[in-house]
This record gives structure tokens, C-alpha cells and sequence, in this order.
């Protein structure tokens, strides 16, 4: 299986208000795949992810089509920095795991 973690780092505070619309139509794209699993954590200008996909096909499937996509495209509005990796893994880590994983693996675009 496969676990993808994402951070977001907002420009400003204020940017959370575009990050939560984009968020809603994500989930609702989420709720229609066959995802294992998925948690969420953030504060301020700073937010996490964790989503766990039964194989590669389908992350990349979710992650280039829909709410995703466009999101994305979007990115260079509201972040200065989105970081991500993927790991293989039976299930989600703990935030402090991911986190680190992130740390020493993560690829990261800077706005």
C-alpha cells in the first residue's frame, strides 16, 4: 500500500479561507475513490496530510484528475511551499513519523 503526506506552508494567514474551499472539494472527490484511509492536522499557515491508497494507480489517479488537479494548479495563489512524499506502508504513521518523513525525503515546491 501506499502513503502519500503532504504539507502545505501558506503565504499569509488570510490564504486559509481558499485552502478550506479547495479542501471541501477535494474530500468530495476522496469520498468517491476507493482510498484506505486519511487524516488531517494544521494550524495557522501550516497544514498536513495523510492519505493511504491500496496501490500506486490509484493515488496517481486521484492526485491528476478532479478537485485535485485543479487545486493544485492553483497552488502558487496560496502557498509558499507545498512538500510531499510517498512512502509504502499497511498504514497511516503517527503525525511525528510523517513528519520527519517529509523532512528527510519529501520533494518540495517553493513559491
Amino acid at each position: 500500500m501506499k502513503v502519500s503526506i503532504t504539507l502545505i506552508e501558506l503565504k499569509s494567514p488570510l490564504k486559509f479561507f481558499a485552502l478550506s474551499l479547495y479542501a471541501l472539494g477535494i474530500m468530495r472527490q476522496l469520498k468517491k475513490t476507493n482510498y484506505a484511509g486519511f487524516k488531517k492536522t494544521g494550524i495557522w499557515t501550516t497544514h498536513y496530510t495523510m492519505t493511504l491508497w491500496r496501490n500506486e494507480e490509484e493515488m496517481k489517479t486521484f492526485a491528476r484528475s478532479g478537485a485535485h488537479l485543479a487545486s493544485m494548479q492553483q497552488g502558487v495563489k496560496i502557498a509558499k511551499e507545498i512538500r510531499t512524499a510517498t512512502i509504502e506502508a499497511d498504514e497511516l504513521p503517527d503525525w511525528k513519523t510523517a513528519k520527519q518523513i517529509l523532512d528527510e525525503k519529501g520533494k518540495s515546491l517553493k513559491y
